[in-house]
C-alpha cells in the first residue's frame, strides 16, 4: 500500500508509476488505468487553470458519479486548489449559503441530472453572488489545456500540522445551516488508509461504489482506496438495485461497498440472482448503524462472503474512526461497527467528561490524524472538541470486550418518556426482528402526559397485513425489550426517505406525522 505520500498529487504520481496499466476506474463501457489517470488529471489541471483556476481558488463541483468527476478531483488536487464537493441533494438553500460563506469563485455543474436542472440553479446563484461568481457546466467533461504551462505542483510538507485546508465537506442541515468540514489532503487520505487496512484490500479487489462521489465516502472507495492499493472501482451513475447486480456480476466485484440500506436491498437482489455475487468477499458498510440481522442475512445468501458486513464508522469531521476487521468474530459483525483505525483514539464520556467504566455507554470522542482541522465556522469549533483536542462526535456508544464500538445512538435520539431515557436505536434494533418489518425509524413527538410518546415508521415486507399496537408491544415484549419502552403509536410508510449517506431525516417522518 502507498500509504506514505504526503499529497493526492504525489500519491496519483506513485500509482501511475508502480501499476500503470492496471485498471483504476471502470465506468459503463469505459476503462481508465493509472496511468492513463494521471495523464487525464494532468491535461485537465492545465485546462481549469487556464480557466483561472490557481492555487487557493475556492471550487465547489456538484457532479455524478463520473470518470470526469475523479478527473477533476485529481486535477484540482494538482493545482492546489480549494474543493468543496457538495451533495447531489442540495438545493438554492444549502448551495447559495455554501458560496457564500467559503467566497467561491467556481460552482461546476452537470446541465442537468436525474430530472434536476443543476445548470439553472447554478446560474440563479451566480448572479446573486456579490463575489463574482462563475457557473461552469461540465456535462462528462473537463477542458483540456497545455501540460506545458503548467504551474509548479503543490509544495508538500514533512508535518502534518503544515499541511494546508484542501477539501471542504458540508454535513447537511436539516433544522439548520450545514457545517463545513475542513480537511487536508492527508486527513482524508488516512480515513482511506483505516478503511483499506482493516479490510485487506488488495490490488486484485474491485469494488462498487455506490456511494456519490460528492460524499467524503464516494470520494474514499472511489478515488483513494484504488490509488493506495491498486485496486479497481466500479462507478455507479445512480444507484439502483438491478444496476448494482447487472455490474457486480459483470465485473466480478469483490467488495460490494454500501449503506446499510443498499446492502438490504442487495440481499433481495442475490437471493433472485446468486451468480452475479459469485465473487464477493465483503460488504464493507458505513454511514448508518445496520440492522443486527443484516450479517447473517448477507452469509446465508452470499457464501462467498466470507467476510459478511465489515461496518466502518465515522462522521464528515472524522471519516472512518472505526472498522471493522475482515477476521473479527461474528458477534463483532453483528452488533459493532469495528475498531479503531490507524492513528485513532477514542474515548466513551459521560456527561460529565469523565470516561465511563468499561462497558458502559458514553459520548464517543476521538482524535486521529483524519480529524478535520475545524469547520469553516470558527465560532463552532469550541463545541466541537474536548478540552484536551478530541473530537465530540454526538454518538453514544459502548465497547464490546475485544475492543469493538458498538453505536448505541445519538445524544439528540434520545426520547425522554416519564423521565426515562430511551434509545431510538435499541427499539429499532428489536422491531428489524419482527417477520413483517423491511425498515424501521424511531423517534419521539411531544405528549403532555408523558413528555415524549415512543413513535415507530414501520416500511412492511408485507403491506397488507398491517400490525396493531398490541401486535408490536406482544414482540417487543417477547424479545426482551423494557415494556415502557415499546412504540406507543405506527406509522406506516411505502418507502423510508434517506440521505446519501444511508440515514433516516427523522425530522421529515415527524413532520408528515404531527403535520408541522
Amino acid at each position: 500500500m502507498l500509504d506514505s505520500a504526503a499529497s493526492v498529487w504525489q500519491l496519483i504520481c506513485e500509482r501511475a508509476e508502480r501499476t500503470p496499466n492496471r485498471t483504476m476506474l471502470q465506468a459503463a463501457e469505459r476503462s481508465v488505468s493509472f496511468a492513463e489517470y494521471r495523464d487525464l488529471v494532468r491535461v485537465a489541471a492545465a485546462g481549469w487553470q487556464e480557466r483561472g483556476i490557481t492555487p487557493d481558488t475556492h471550487v465547489s463541483w456538484q457532479l455524478p458519479t463520473w470518470v470526469e468527476s475523479a478527473v477533476l478531483v485529481g486535477a484540482l488536487c494538482r493545482i492546489g486548489a480549494i474543493q468543496n464537493p457538495m451533495l447531489p441533494i442540495y438545493r438554492h438553500r444549502e448551495i447559495s449559503f455554501i458560496t457564500k460563506q467559503l467566497g467561491t469563485q467556481f460552482l461546476i455543474t452537470p446541465s442537468t441530472f436525474n430530472n434536476f436542472d443543476y445548470a439553472e440553479l447554478a446560474a440563479l446563484i451566480a448572479a446573486e453572488n456579490a463575489n463574482g461568481l462563475q457557473s461552469v457546466v461540465a456535462d462528462r467533461f473537463n477542458p483540456a489545456g497545455n501540460v506545458a504551462h503548467l504551474a509548479p505542483s503543490p509544495e508538500v510538507y514533512e508535518n502534518r500540522a503544515d499541511d494546508p485546508v484542501r477539501w471542504i465537506f458540508y454535513t447537511s442541515g436539516t433544522t439548520s445551516d450545514p457545517k463545513g468540514a475542513q480537511h487536508t489532503d492527508r486527513s482524508v487520505m488516512q480515513g482511506a488508509i483505516g478503511y483499506c487496512k482493516k479490510t485487506r484490500v488488495t490490488e486484485d479487489d474491485i469494488a462498487l461504489v455506490a456511494f456519490p462521489f460528492t460524499h467524503v465516502g464516494g470520494a474514499i472507495i472511489g478515488v483513494f482506496a484504488p490509488l493506495l492499493t491498486g485496486s479497481m472501482a466500479v462507478l455507479m451513475e445512480s444507484f439502483t438495485p438491478q444496476l448494482a447486480t447487472e455490474l457486480i456480476g459483470r465485473h466480478d466485484v469483490t467488495l460490494g461497498n454500501g449503506a446499510p440500506a443498499i446492502h438490504q436491498l442487495l440481499i433481495s437482489e442475490a437471493r433472485n440472482n446468486p451468480d452475479a455475487y459469485r465473487k464477493v468477499r465483503a460488504f464493507p458498510g458505513g454511514g448508518s448503524p445496520k440492522p443486527p440481522t443484516q450479517h447473517d442475512e448477507i452469509r446465508e445468501v452470499v457464501p462467498s462472503a466470507v467476510g459478511g458486513i465489515t461496518s466502518g464508522y465515522g462522521l464528515t469531521e472524522a471519516p472512518i474512526l472505526t472498522q471493522t476487521d475482515m477476521s473479527a468474530s461474528d458477534n463483532s459483525k453483528v452488533l459493532g461497527e469495528g475498531t479503531p483505525t490507524e492513528s485513532v483514539t477514542i474515548k466513551l464520556l459521560d456527561r460529565y467528561g469523565n470516561v465511563v467504566a468499561d462497558g458502559e455507554e458514553g459520548e464517543v470522542v476521538a482524535t486521529g490524524n483524519q480529524i478535520m482541522r475545524g469547520y469553516t465556522d470558527p465560532t463552532l469549533d469550541a463545541g466541537a472538541f474536548t478540552a484536551d483536542g478530541f473530537f465530540r462526535t454526538g454518538d453514544l456508544g459502548r465497547f464490546l470486550s475485544d475492543g469493538t464500538l458498538v453505536i448505541t445512538g445519538r445524544i439528540k435520539d434520545v426520547i425522554i418518556r416519564k423521565g426515562e431515557n430511551v434509545s431510538a436505536k435499541e427499539v429499532e434494533d428489536c422491531l428489524y426482528s419482527h417477520p413483517n418489518v423491511a425498515d424501521v425509524a424511531v423517534f419521539g413527538i411531544p405528549d403532555v402526559d408523558r413528555g415524549e410518546m415512543v413513535v415507530a415508521a414501520l416500511r412492511l415486507k408485507d403491506a397488507s397485513t398491517v400490525p396493531s399496537v398490541t401486535d408490536i408491544f406482544n414482540h417487543c415484549k417477547a424479545a426482551g425489550l423494557m415494556a415502557q419502552k415499546a412504540p406507543e403509536r405506527l406509522m406506516i410508510v411505502d418507502a423510508m426517505p434517506r440521505n446519501p449517506s444511508g440515514k433516516i431525516p427523522k425530522h421529515e417522518l415527524r413532520k408528515q406525522l404531527l403535520g408541522e
